[in-house]
Parts: C-alpha cells; sequence; structure tokens
C-alpha cells in the first residue's frame, strides 16, 4: 500500500513537534492552523504562558535535534519552593541533585521554534485555516479561512493536535461514537505576573529572597500551599514569574465565584498570600482582564477511526497541569507515532491502532497522578506526615537505588512508562506507610530493615533511563 500523505489539524506544540519529525522521515505534511501565524502577528496565548519541561519531553526535542537549542531559552527549577502563611519558605528538591531538574519554558517561544524546525523539515503550514466538517469515507476535509470562505480538500491520513477542544474530535466523534468522558476537577484558574525585579521598590524586595533581575529565587517553582488551593509561579528568561492562582470555581468562599473582583481578590491576597501581594503591582488590571480558565480530564475509548483518523495529545487525553507533564506527554507521543509510521508507512489502521495500544495506559496513568499532584502540592507539601515519608524515601533512594526511587523522579527524570510509575509508586507508598505507622518518626526507622523489607517485597527496578 502507497504512504498517504499526512493532514494535520494543529499547529501547536505538540503538532509542530510530530510535523516536524514526520517530514523528516519523508512523509508529505500538511498543517492546518485556524490561529494566524504567531511569527508574524505575535503570539496568542489562551492557555499558560509558560510550562514545565521534564526529561520525557526533553528526549523527544533530542529525537528532534532541538533540545539544545530550548534549553537555551528555559530557566532550570531544581525543586518547589514551599511558601508558608508566616512568610517562611523552603526548597523541595525535585531529584537527587542538578542533573535531575526541570526547565520553565514559554510556550509561545517553543511553538515559534518548532515552527521553524517543522518547516525546515518540508512540512507546510497553512494559518488562518479552521476545520468545519471532514467525510471520513471520502477522506475529505472542509476547511474554513478567517473570512468564513469554506474549501474542500484531500486529507490523506487525518491526525488531530489540536488540543482539548478538538475540532477533528469532535468530527470524529459525530461519525462514530468515540466513547468521551469528560471530568470537570471543579477548579479554575487565573494567571497573574511577577515583574522583573528592576520594576518593583527596594522595600518589596528585602525579603522576597529574589536574585539579580528576579524578585523571587529564579531556580525553583514557587507554591504557596492553603489547603484546598494554592498559588504558583513560575520564572521566565526575562526576571519576570507566571503566577497562577488555582480556586474552586463555584463553592463556598474562597472560590472565584466568591471572588467576582480585583477588590475582592486583593482582600483575599492580603489575608492568604500577604507575602505575594506586594510581588503584583499590576494585580487589579490582571485580575479583571484574565479569563478564569478551566481545570478537566478528557478520556475517550477509541483514538482513531480505522486508519483514517488518529488523535494524539490533548486531543486524546487532555489532563489537569499538576504534575507538569501535558506537554511532555504530548511530546512522548509524537516519537511512538513517527516510529510506529515509519516503520510500516502504508498501514496506517494497525499503527493507529498500535499506538493506542501502547499509549492510553500511560495516558490513563499520568492523567491519574496528575489529579493526586494536586492534592499533594495544595496541601501535603506542608504536612507532617508527608515530609516524613519524603525523608524516608530519601534515605532508602540513597541507600538501595535500585529498589526505591520516588514516583515524582519515575515520572519526570526517566522514561519507565507513567503505567509502570503510577504502580511501582503505589507499592513503595504502601510500604511507607507500613514504615511509619509502625514507627511514625524517620529517626527511629531502622533503615537497613526498612532497606530488606523493600528488597524482599519488590522487585528490583528496571533500567531507569536518564536522558
Amino acid at each position: 500500500m502507497a504512504q498517504q500523505p499526512i493532514t494535520l489539524i494543529g499547529g501547536g506544540l505538540v503538532g509542530a513537534l510530530l510535523a516536524q519529525q514526520l517530514a523528516g522521515r519523508g512523509f508529505t505534511v500538511d498543517v492546518y492552523e485556524k490561529r494566524p501565524d504567531p511569527r508574524l502577528a505575535g503570539f496568542i496565548g489562551g492557555r499558560s504562558i509558560n510550562l514545565a519541561l521534564a526529561e520525557r519531553g526533553l528526549q523527544a526535542l533530542r529525537t528532534a535535534g532541538l533540545a539544545e537549542d530550548v534549553l537555551q531559552r528555559a530557566v532550570m527549577m531544581r525543586g518547589r519552593m514551599v511558601h508558608d502563611r508566616d512568610g517562611h519558605s523552603g526548597l523541595q528538591r525535585y531529584g537527587v541533585d542538578d542533573s535531575e531538574v526541570i526547565w520553565s519554558v514559554s510556550r509561545g517561544a517553543l511553538n515559534m521554534l518548532l515552527l521553524d524546525a517543522a518547516e525546515a523539515a518540508g512540512a507546510r503550514f497553512h494559518f488562518g485555516q479552521s476545520l468545519v466538517g471532514a467525510d471520513f469515507g471520502r477522506q475529505r476535509i472542509r476547511l474554513a479561512d478567517e473570512a468564513g470562505v469554506q474549501h474542500e480538500r484531500d486529507a490523506g491520513l487525518l491526525i488531530g493536535a489540536d488540543g482539548a477542544g478538538s475540532t477533528v474530535r469532535a468530527a470524529m466523534n459525530a461519525h462514530a461514537p468515540l466513547g468521551e468522558r469528560i471530568e470537570s476537577l471543579g477548579h479554575g484558574y487565573k494567571e497573574l505576573e511577577i515583574p522583573p525585579a528592576g520594576e518593583l521598590p527596594a522595600a518589596v524586595l528585602s525579603h522576597s529572597g529574589g536574585r539579580d533581575q528576579f524578585a523571587l529565587e529564579p531556580h525553583a517553582l514557587h507554591i504557596w500551599p492553603r489547603g484546598g488551593y494554592m498559588c504558583i509561579a513560575l520564572p521566565n528568561t526575562e526576571g519576570s514569574f507566571t503566577v497562577t492562582l488555582f480556586l474552586p470555581a463555584q463553592s463556598a468562599a474562597p472560590s472565584f465565584a466568591s471572588l467576582p473582583d480585583a477588590a475582592a481578590a486583593a482582600a483575599f491576597f492580603r489575608e492568604q498570600f500577604p507575602g505575594l501581594l506586594p510581588l503584583i503591582p499590576r494585580f487589579n488590571e490582571d485580575f479583571d482582564s484574565h479569563p478564569v480558565g478551566t481545570l478537566s480530564t478528557l478520556y475517550l475509548e477509541r483514538w482513531h477511526l480505522d486508519g483514517r483518523a488518529l488523535l494524539l495529545g490533548d486531543a486524546a487525553h487532555a489532563i489537569v497541569p499538576f504534575h507538569g507533564q501535558g506537554m511532555n506527554c504530548g511530546f512522548e507521543d509524537t516519537v511512538v507515532l513517527a516510529n510506529l509510521l515509519a516503520e510500516a508507512p502504508g498501514d496506517s489502521a494497525d499503527v493507529f491502532a498500535e499506538f493506542q495500544r501502547v499509549r492510553q495506559p500511560n495516558a490513563d496513568a499520568i492523567a491519574a497522578m496528575a489529579l493526586e499532584n494536586y492534592v499533594e502540592m495544595r496541601d501535603s507539601v506542608a504536612d507532617p506526615h508527608y515530609l516524613a515519608k519524603r525523608e524516608l524515601g530519601t534515605k532508602l533512594a540513597e541507600r538501595i537505588p535500585g529498589h526505591y526511587m520516588a514516583r515524582y523522579r519515575m515520572v519526570t527524570f526517566t522514561h519507565v512508562p507513567y503505567a509502570y510509575a503510577l504502580e511501582r509508586g503505589r507499592a513503595q507508598d504502601h510500604l511507607l506507610e507500613q514504615l511509619l505507622r509502625d514507627t511514625p518518626r524517620v529517626a527511629d526507622i531502622d533503615i537497613e530493615a526498612a532497606a530488606r523489607l523493600f528488597q524482599s517485597t519488590l522487585e528490583p527496578l528496571p533500567r531507569l533511563r536518564h536522558g
């Protein structure tokens, strides 16, 4: 069977990286993106300004030859800087040392770099083109330009990389139900900004812990956990921080429903985040002008229509952002799919089925872990029992690295399947709970006996591939 041309809907992060990888393997690739070209019109966000890049995403970028270019535009984050109500803060490292860090990257800058790379590889981009219909029997799609003028074209293999609100998914679902289920978290988010230190009064900066042009410690993801809600802040290369407030959407106060305007929100911040509010001089403007984003998890029974159409990335498995893995998971998708198509370019039905078989259990696993991580970030990072488990885990990782690795490290710094990390993490957590139930103080635990328990109960860890 001859290799069919590929039509990609969506020129965002996942679509652009997939286009680069497929074009580089000799496929004919056309990408249709509803937004204008961000390299000409400026980046139009609508979603988080910056994202966390971890090992899985980095490995995909290495495959594409782009990792070093991206890292030059990123800010290293060593761990979580946890800020309590009394103004104290402390760093909880993500990994063992600076070989295990994550990176804050600008969504817009990364998207433009990926677009350039995909075009250089031979992919053709068509901006200002929205998918308005698909005839899967004839393998044709209908597109509309920015003026609303419609036209049809042959689709070949149709791939939807057009995000959580995917029009490809809607068309596929109308043709043959995909078993779609969307579970809302019931919480929303709003983005604010801490400007570079040079734009803030010296008195505001005196106790913030910032360095150079940053108002806060730059090499950390900052968290203000408050139990049931939180703020986080990620650094940007020019010295600013993107702050995100996560709150229930409609429940009793505090919620977005209970904060109808900037005045109410500022009063809430003065009470709950007093050290953060002075660092956001445009608080009123940001709060009133920035929308409340929604947080949901998408589950599908089917990701493809035989060999004609396929979904990947957020279009197939959108998750909440609390493990920083949405982009990384989507990038991992692109490598798996590009390799499968390169191995069997004329057998798309088997390729699409195999792609779903391999990736769906992992997508379900990271969706579950992302939901669990929200509770950990907003509640547990300041909880004594959580801190004791973390301390005991650190001791075991040093003593028996072949049998214990914290789940967060498995997800963030290795390439083991997400599904394995979820299962192994639960087994490890069960043993940690058992040890701390018998001896609540870590200092009183016999580490050698604890190590023997892990070694006798659990299989050795697989070879944990770092970069």
